[in-house]
């Protein structure tokens, strides 16, 4: 039995030399060690013995179970040190090593645009408010003066709903919402997308952007409308842009005008873009018309004001010298990616 447990000492000590896992040393662990393992069995047999020799054995038994599991203990140590110091050296970071190029979104050229046109108004002044792509015909068209015969009431210019309602062809119906709801001073801006029958070409499209303008106080004049306009134009375009002022016609304001600024193609030399007279128009603008003040609750007699309206995606395109409207809305990636 003493040859037999001298055996098994040295192989459990060997085979836990030889290791080299942690799986392995309690595979050993069982081996050996375990209920049923090798040393534990010899324990089991030491009732065969004389009493005089079992002292002896079961002390150089107790003895070889130290020395395994002191083996075992040192070997677990060392092996999970090991495995520690190979998850540090995995896990180093080389920082000589060039960065991971990281792929960082873009503000679309529309956005940018707007942007900066909020941040010049603003600058002026101007509040921004919102309102409701689905509109009422009172505050479309009514409300502003527009006579139901008016051609602008046409089914082939705007998307009509039914039951009164129908998609809104301008933002001035927020503006309408506001001097309905707000006593003047008023001095907003009121970006947004509208909507119209038109058809798709390089310069039309059935959904596009404006930003209407609107300031009611009292003793507001064209020489502010036209001061608030050249300068918005200088900031977008440059100070060396002419700006020009044409006498036109809208139902909402009296009297009113269209504002030219030097094409940026060709610097106010005539070219195809502005079809030779170096001119090209960015907004229609105007005196705010008294109907339209009397119907929100705001005396003409007292107040006046001015109103402009901005198209952005003209505005963008000509900005960046965009030939087609349609770039802006097809979201091709070789496009967008030059903002």
């Amino acid at each position: 039995m003493k040859q037999l447990l001298e055996t098994i000492k040295s192989a459990a000590l060997e085979a836990i030399k030889n290791s080299s896992n942690l799986k392995e040393t309690d595979e050993i662990r069982v081996k050996y060690l375990g209920k049923k393992g090798e040393l534990t069995a010899i324990l089991k047999q030491m009732g065969s013995l004389t009493p005089e020799e079992r002292p002896k054995m079961g002390q150089l038994v107790n003895e070889a179970k130290a020395l395994v599991e002191e083996q075992l203990a040192n070997k677990n140590a060392e092996l999970k040190d090991a495995e520690i110091a190979g998850k540090l050296k995995a896990e180093t970071l080389d920082i000589t090593m060039p960065a991971k190029k990281t792929t960082v979104g873009k503000l679309h050229p529309l956005n940018k645009v707007l942007d900066d046109m909020i941040d010049i108004f603003q600058s002026m002044g101007f509040d921004i408010v919102d309102g409701p792509e689905v509109e009422t015909d009172h505050y479309n068209f009514e409300s502003l003066n527009v006579p139901a015969d008016h051609p602008a009431r046409d089914m082939q210019d705007t998307f009509y709903l039914g039951e009164g309602l129908l998609l809104r062809t301008q933002t001035s119906a927020a503006q309408i919402r506001t001097m309905e709801n707000t006593k003047p001073p008023i001095r907003i801006i009121c970006p947004g997308r509208v909507f119209r029958a038109d058809e798709v070409d390089a310069t039309h499209s059935p959904v596009f952007h404006q930003i209407e303008g609107l300031v009611v106080d009292k003793g507001i004049t064209m020489c502010d409308l036209k001061g608030v306009l050249e300068q918005f134009a200088h900031e977008i375009y440059g100070k060396d842009t002419a700006v020009k002022f044409r006498p036109s016609f809208f139902p909402f304001t009296e009297p009113s005008v269209e504002v030219d600024v030097t094409c940026s193609e060709c610097g106010g030399k005539g070219c195809r873009v502005c079809k030779g007279s170096g001119w090209i128009e960015i907004l229609g603008a105007g005196m705010v018309h008294p109907n339209v003040l009397r119907n929100c609750g705001i005396d003409p007699e007292v107040y006046s004001g001015f109103a402009f309206g901005i198209g952005l995606d003209r505005l963008t395109t000509t900005r960046y010298k965009i030939s087609d409207i349609r770039l802006l809305f097809e979201n091709d990636k070789r496009f967008l990616e030059q903002f």
